[in-house]
Parts: C-alpha cells; structure tokens; sequence
C-alpha cells in the first residue's frame, strides 16, 4: 500500500448533475456515512441549512471528510446552481484537485463551461465523472463529444460501458483483458504526451493496460490529461472506482509543516453556540489554538482559540492543522473570505466566478423591524461579501447585490429561518457600471482646512473592455512617502463605487504622476481624503459613459416556434449565431443584456409548452446604446461637491 496522503477536493456540476448524491454516495463507499443521504428526501449530511432540505439544492460549500484505502479527503460540495457561484469561487483556491460531474443525459451545460473554465486557469487536476449513464437519453459518445469539443481534448475515459439508458449496464475497466477499447483510447492520448510512448504507437506495440495508467498519473496529477469514469450515483454505480482514481490520479496536499504558518479563509460561518468561525486551508507550517495569526489590513492579529476539523455530518475539536488541511478556526476577528492569514507569501489565488449583476432592496416587516433586519444582513453579507450590503442612510435603505432571482428566494428563506424575519425585496435593478470617456488629468490640493496636506495629480484613461482598473504611481517616496501612496493605492476601489452616474467605475488606467506630503502636516488619512477628489476631478473632465451587463445564452426549442423565439431575441436587443435545426429542435446561441433575461425562462416555458430550454452565463459588460439613461442615486457626498466632502469624510457634517 502507498504511503497514506491528503487530498482536498471539490465536487463540481451544473445543477442537477448529481454533484450531492455523488458526495454522498463517496461517503457511504468509504465507511463514513452508515447510510448515504437522499437529496429529494432531505437527508443529505452536506445540505445542512433547512432550505436546502427543502428546496434539495446546495447554496452552500459544505465540508466533510472521509479515508478511502488509508489516504484522508477533505471533501467540498459546492452549489451548482450559477446564482450561488460565488461560493464555488471562493472553494477553488484551496483544491488540489476535482471532480467535474456532468450528466450523460442533458450533457455538458452553461455552468458546466464556466466550472471548467475555472478549473483550467487554476490548472487544477481534474477527473471527470459521466453521472446518470442509466437514465433514458443518455448518449455516452454525444457527451464524451461535447466535453472534447466544449472543454478538453484531453479527456480519455478509463472505462467502457455498455447498456446506457437501460437497467441492463456493465461498466468495464480498463485492466479488463476482453476489453482493449479503453486502453487503446489510453494509449492514444499518452502518445501526444510522451514521446517514448509516441515512437512505441506509431511502430503499432501495445502496452499492459496497468502500464498505461501508470504512465498516465504524473499528467494526471499536473493538469496534463483528464480521466473520464462512468457511473450512476444515485445506485453507487461506479462509485468505488472513482474513488482509486481520486488516489490516483489527483495529487496530495503539499507544504512544510515546520514552515512558518501561512494559511487561506474561503469560507465565513456563524454558529449560535461557538460565534463566528472561518474555513481555512493551511498551505505551510502549522496552525495552534493560541496561535497569533496575522491578519491582512488589521493591526491586532487573530488569536486562535478554537480548531474543528470536518468529519462526514460532524465536527471533532483537534489541537492543530498541518500544511495541506483544511479546518474551521476560531478566534480570528473579522477576517474574511479570500484573505491570506500569517505569511502571504506565494499563496494560490482564485478566479472570478460570480458577477453581481443586479440590485434588491430590502424591505423590513415594520419599520420597528428595520434594526433586526440589518443585523441580519450584516451577518449573511459577512457570509458571502458578493452581496455588498449598502446602506443608505439618507433614504434608510438596505441594498444587496445579487446574482440572479433565485438568490433573492434563498435570501428571503434564509431570513426567516435563521432569523425569524419576514422580509421581502423589491424587483431586482440591473447593475450597470460606467467608464470613462476620454482621457484626462485630475489634480487635488488638499491642504484645508488644517492640519491636513495632500497633493495628487492622476492621469486617468480608458482601458481595454473587461481590464478592470490598472494602477501604477510614478511618483518618487522623496515626494510622496510610500505609507501615502499604499494609502492612494488603498482608497482608489471605495472612490470609483460611484462615479458621476452613481455607479461602479471600470477599465480605467490610472497613473499618479505627481505628488507631495509635509513633513509636520500629511497623515495617511489625508491622502484617502484627496484621492477621490483627485479621481473625480479626472471623471468630471474626461466624461463618463454607461456600460451595460450582458449575457451568453444558449436556446433550445421545438422548431415550429422559431420564429416566435427569434422575434423575442430581436426585441430584447439579442445578438445571435445562425440558427440551426436539429432533429425538429430549433438552437440558437449568442448575447443577451442581462436586464430583460430574469424572467425570460418562464415566458420561454409558457411559449413552447414547457419544451424550451433557456440557460445563460455572463459575458462581460458592454457599452449602452445612447438611448437608455441610468443613474443611480448617490450613497454619499460626491467628492465633487468639496467642502461638503472634506466635512463628510473627516465626520464633521451633522
């Protein structure tokens, strides 16, 4: 037996690929679970919340673990649904591995896309599982297809099966001697990865099928090749091969214990009876309760006092974590989802995955409620920060940030459950955001009232679609000393939450290209003061334009309504492919502003009798055309409106 290892990895799927029963039938297999939980009845241990009982979704990350042939998992089931996908973001930097579950009915899907995409950047070994291969309508080569062409050529199965969509099913696996299909689909695929095994197929050799999987684990392990098995979990079918290949093919935890200590949050829960506690995963050295932990942007570090690690529906208390675990830590303040804890030296990072693209209000059952309700907030906000809780004081307004409508349902479930509020929400508004026109220079001097002195001057310019904002300083520490210009550095994303349209400013360059402190005069404050002046002064000169959300949707229909469904597309401002017929099934793929798709599902259900197939992912943002006006309304004294400002921010306006 090999040595014993750590693994961490993450379930992925489109919703209702069986991502959970497959997690709980892991569990059942290995010996952790005495009896695998049931999705439809409620029962599964990593749906712990009542409305993912209920509704039988996963909102959630959820943690568990179990051993499998002496090697130890830390097991993360993420939500499917993409409203939720901010939950998966933060769950990727702390993998080693994953397993990417599609259905072999309804085949590779829109999140399933945005996953893989993820998966790919991080260069995260990944294995494949083909789930419901016993449902009618799976089509194994169709899908294995799909998955080649819309994510990986490099996928190669490991298995053969007969008698898809039947009952009648006989999975075979590779070391099969009767069965030289999937060994040859192997060989084939190793030969584009090694040149020694290249020269051997050309000259038409074979090699024992245990051979080839051997020489497939190192590309396995670094991202280079992608096993796909074959299985049915909601009956434990292929359930047991999968897990030697986690063993296999996905690479252990790796870090120095006797480093110094240097961890990853990903996760914010609140427990009624032990507070506030953070998911984390220690890349080096070891975690201790009592530990010190520093924390980024805090002077006072963590002190830990409690550690939990997962177990399958349970928790242990334990006395540390070593480099490569994950657990639930006490006792770290207000440390927060993504932050690097202790050295945050060469830590992984992540890849977006959730873009906020709508805003609710909250609303309060009764005025008296509104205290409650925002205490409420606050703690879930805590809990998943893409929803960016705004309150705005001046209207008395509680603003989220959502990804699609069925958060807006969890959230309301949440509330009550949890907190035994009835709240309810407004129609969601589209977020939209603005960028600057053309380029141009801001200047700031900021020198009263006294004692305060702060001198800046930006060059702000267009950037490049979807760039975000890019800084650099090119200002001398003589002038400008560097504690002032981390301070700039630091200000510059609360200063563009607004811009002169009241929304997010984005794909800006930004360049300080002078500056100036006073020995007796300049605090750091002053400098987080006279940024957004500096900035707006920039935004004012140059012009703002609107930039609208906008969505890549694919669309399935009976194809005696394409002409209603294209009619639809044209008038809801869609770009769109040619259209194709397959089947009498009528496809159409292209771009969509994400305003008039909330609830396009439902009208494309009502238009085809149920038979329509609507699913987007987000694609970016766009400029709008000149005829939509959108401005929203500001949270706080523009930074253009001085002397207002200056009191504002140095809290002296009543």
């Amino acid at each position: 037996m090999s040595e014993p290892t750590l693994r961490n990895l993450g379930i992925l799927a489109h919703v209702d690929a069986g991502k959970t029963t497959l997690t709980e039938q892991l569990l059942h297999a290995s010996g952790a679970l005495r009896i695998p939980g049931s999705v439809d009845a409620g029962t599964a241990c990593t749906d712990d919340l009542e409305v993912e009982r209920r509704r039988g979704i996963s909102v959630r990350a959820a943690l568990a673990s179990f051993e499998w042939r002496g090697h130890r998992f830390n097991l993360v089931d993420t939500p499917g649904h993409g409203d939720f996908a901010g939950e998966v973001e933060r769950t990727l930097s702390v993998l080693d591995g994953a397993v990417l579950v599609v259905s072999a009915a309804e085949g590779v899907q829109a999140q399933t896309e945005v996953l893989w995409e993820a998966l790919a950047a991080l260069g995260l070994p990944t294995l494949f599982f083909l789930n419901k291969v016993d449902r009618v309508g799976a089509d194994l080569p169709g899908v294995l297809g799909q998955i080649r062409r819309l994510l990986t050529p490099r996928t190669v199965p490991l298995q053969t099966l007969a008698g898809a969509g039947t009952d009648r099913l006989l999975l075979r696996d590779l070391s099969d001697p009767g069965d030289p299909e999937a060994a040859a689909g192997l060989f084939e695929a190793l030969a584009d990865l090694d040149e020694d095994l290249m020269e051997a197929y050309l000259e038409g050799r074979t090699l024992p099928p245990e051979e080839l999987l051997r020489r497939a684990e190192p590309h396995a392990r670094r991202g280079h090749l992608f096993p796909l098995l074959f299985g049915a979990a909601l009956d434990g079918l292929g359930v047991e091969p999968l897990l030697d290949g986690l063993v296999r093919f996905l690479p252990p935890a790796g870090g120095d214990p006797e480093a110094p200590t240097s961890a990853r949050a990903f996760k914010v829960v609140h427990d009624p009876a032990l507070g506030r506690g953070v998911y984390v995963r220690v890349h080096r050295g070891t975690l201790r309760t009592r530990d010190a932990l520093p924390l980024p942007g805090r002077e006072e570090p963590g002190k830990v006092t409690r550690i939990r690690r997962a177990g399958a529906g349970r928790w242990e208390d334990v006395s540390s974590l070593e480099a490569g675990d994950l657990g639930l830590v006490f006792g770290l303040g207000e440390a927060r989802a993504g932050d690097a804890l202790g050295d945050p030296e060469g830590l992984p990072g992540g890849v977006p995955l959730a873009e906020p693209l709508f805003s609710v209000r909250a609303v309060p059952p009764t005025p008296e409620d509104a205290p409650r309700l925002l205490a409420a907030l606050r703690v879930l906000s805590d809990e998943d920060p893409h929803l960016g809780l705004v309150l705005d004081r001046e209207r008395q307004e509680m603003h989220l940030r959502i990804l699609g409508p069925l958060q807006v349902e969890i959230l309301t479930a949440l509330l009550s459950d949890r907190f035994g509020l009835a709240a309810t929400f407004e129609k969601p508004a589209t977020l939209y955001k603005e960028t600057l026109q053309e380029a141009a220079e801001g200047y700031v001097e900021y020198t009263l009232p006294k004692p305060c002195w702060a001198v800046l001057r930006f060059l702000v310019e267009p950037g490049e679609r979807g760039s975000g904002v890019v800084y650099r300083s090119r200002v001398s520490t003589d002038d400008v000393k560097l504690k002032y210009q981390r301070e700039v550095e630091r200000t510059l994303p609360a200063a563009l939450e607004q811009g002169l349209l009241g929304w997010e400013v984005t794909d800006l360059r930004i360049t300080l290209l002078e500056g100036e402190d006073h020995e007796v005069h300049s605090r750091p404050t002053d400098f987080a003061i006279a940024t957004p002046m500096g900035i707006f002064d920039a935004l004012q000169k140059g012009g703002t334009r609107l930039l609208e959300p906008v969505l890549r949707f694919a669309l399935a229909a009976p194809e005696e309504a394409a002409g209603a469904v294209l009619g639809d597309l044209l008038r809801m401002r869609g770009t769109f492919d040619a259209p194709r017929v397959e089947e009498g099934v009528f496809r159409v793929e292209g771009t969509l502003p994400a305003e008039p798709c909330g609830d396009y599902a439902v009208r494309l259900g009502s238009l085809t009798g149920g038979r329509g197939r609507f699913s987007t992912r987000f694609a970016g943002y766009r400029d709008c055309p000149e005829e939509i006006r959108a401005e929203a309304p500001r949270r706080s004294v523009s930074p253009l409106d001085r002397a207002r400002y200056i009191l504002a921010a140095r809290g002296a306006l009543g």
